[in-house]
């Protein structure tokens, strides 16, 4: 059976997620709706519905109309198992010592590795984007150079694998937080997977704002693989959670606003320390030394 998808690209994340709302009233009714930034710095926001009947092509226009948002493109898509076109596309990766796989490659890990399962299903954050694979990378440097991280935290956690990963090569309990009800729920469930129950701890909180972040700080690790804008708007509250000579690895960011986030954490203590790109990301890690 047939599915279709209906997407628009608008300026303003309330202007966005005012249409995503309003999208959920349609008839016939959105399977979902996703709201989402456009990573290019561009300040442009991309709404998208999905139906299992083809959308009303004149409520989606005059929807558009309103909230000045770009005319819809509709597309019918054929019938697919996304999982398991995913499982075929998304191949184990080696970040340091770090294999990040599905229970599909289970008997591809290496003895010799620290293995980080993360389902198909459960995609966001797999290791395959450049922003993940620089974090792990970094994560891994540091603990080559002989860091060791005793209180660490993972903003923006997503599927939680820099978490885990950080509690793969240390002792100490790891925090882990998302703004995203959703993302956290599956932070848990990979942790349940990974027998790090106990080793990962999984909060709702908007940047560091919950109990339990502020009784673990000082932080001698920060990982925040979220976007430019956040990262900017998070720097004051980060130096204010750092432990002197601690260390932030940050990404979500394009190659061209790496500069600009550099600037904005020097002015709070946090200088650069080193940066690596894949692809077109950029990942900083960056330390307080005050």
């Amino acid at each position: 059976m047939p599915t279709f998808t209906a997407l628009t690209t608008l300026t303003g994340r309330d202007a966005a997620y005012k249409l995503g709302e309003a999208m959920e009233d349609l008839t016939p009714e959105p399977t979902g709706v996703g709201v989402f930034e456009v990573e290019d710095g561009s300040g442009l926001w991309e709404v998208g519905g999905y139906f299992e009947a083809a959308p009303d092509e004149t409520a989606l226009a005059l929807l558009a109309a309103a909230m000045d948002a770009k005319s819809f493109v509709i597309s019918e898509l054929p019938e697919t198992d996304w999982v398991a076109h995913v499982r075929r596309e998304l191949a184990p990766v080696e970040a340091g010592r770090f294999f990040v796989y599905g229970s599909h490659d289970a008997d591809k890990v290496p003895a010799d590795c620290e293995p980080l399962l993360i389902e198909a299903a459960m995609a966001f954050g797999t290791g395959h984007h450049g922003t993940t694979l620089g974090c792990l990378n970094a994560l891994d440097r540091l603990a080559k150079d002989g860091f060791v991280g005793r209180r660490v935290v993972d903003i923006g956690c997503g599927t939680a694998v820099l978490a885990m990963g950080a509690a793969r090569i240390w002792a100490d309990t790891v925090l882990a937080s998302d703004i995203d009800e959703v993302a956290v729920d599956v932070a848990r469930a990979n942790v349940l997977a990974n027998d790090l129950e106990g080793r990962v701890t999984c909060v709702e909180a908007a940047g560091f704002d919950h109990p339990a972040l502020a009784d673990a700080a000082p932080f001698d690790l920060v990982f925040a693989n979220i976007l430019k804008g956040p990262l900017i708007a998070l720097a004051p509250d980060m130096a204010g959670v750092m432990a002197s000579e601690g260390y932030a690895i940050l990404s979500g960011l394009l190659k061209e606003q790496a500069d600009e986030v550099i600037e904005v954490y020097a002015r709070s203590g946090i200088n650069l320390h080193h940066r690596e790109s894949i692809g077109d990301w950029t990942t900083l890690v960056l330390r307080k030394m005050n």
